[in-house]
């Protein structure tokens, strides 16, 4: 059974250096009360896996939305992601000062790497990025030729910590994601040593009917309530 802490509590929990995997997709299921605590907290030099960096300005307003807040702070040392272009601060820390490390993959081959590591298995063998500055990156194990047809293993990817949101999580830990939120928070958990799930909303057991969970509570260590975004 997963702790219920405060976000305070739960951002305690990462420590400087803490590498940390971020569902979201352009900062759509990003733990937005965590992040915004997080980017305050002071915590620093952490390596960040997610999707991609989000970008400046929100739907509500934001100057900053979701992780690019810790982007714009500079708490991110190193950046695994598989696009950046909508936040033009990656390109000013990564390019023009050094002060931030970027690496770029494919995003199906990003998924498939995380999923591989949740599921035990030694890598991901897929024919993208074949021919591509791919096959120079430090997460390319080789590259293997198949019935004529050549194939880059890709190494499995995992993080210290894993932060997902859910829209309703129970009080086992059970989450549903409501529509495309989903997007990486599922594998996400399955990939990190401690998963910390913010919950819109905590309901009782029963609350999310069994075929509606996504992410089993079995894979979430800590629940905390953000309430509507």
């Amino acid at each position: 059974m997963p702790k219920f802490v405060s976000i305070e509590e739960a951002v305690k929990l990462i420590p400087d250096g803490a590498s940390v995997m971020f569902g979201g997709f352009m900062g759509c299921g990003n733990a937005h009360r965590f992040v915004d605590a997080l980017s305050k907290s002071g915590v620093k030099d952490l390596t960040m896996i997610c999707n991609d960096a989000s970008f400046a300005g929100g739907p509500m307003g934001e100057e900053f939305y979701g992780v690019a807040k810790l982007v714009h702070n500079r708490q991110i040392k190193k950046l695994i992601a598989t696009h950046v272009g909508l936040n033009p601060e990656v390109a000013t820390q990564s390019m023009q000062e050094g002060t931030l490390e970027v690496v770029l993959l494919p995003q199906g081959s990003f998924a498939e790497m995380i999923r591989a590591h949740g599921a035990g298995l030694g890598g991901v063998l897929t024919p993208t990025g074949v021919g591509t500055i791919i096959e120079d990156s430090p997460y390319c194990l080789g590259k293997q030729t198949i019935n004529g047809r050549d194939y880059l293993l890709m190494a499995p990817l995992k993080a210290d910590f894993a932060v997902i949101a859910g829209a309703k999580i129970d009080k086992a830990g059970n989450v549903w994601y409501k529509g495309d939120t989903s997007n990486f928070n599922i594998v996400m958990a399955t990939a990190a040593d401690v998963v910390i799930a913010e919950a819109e909303e905590i309901v009782e057991l029963g609350g999310i009917p069994a075929e509606d969970v996504r992410t089993s509570g079995v894979f979430v260590d800590y629940v905390v309530e953000g309430g509507k975004y």
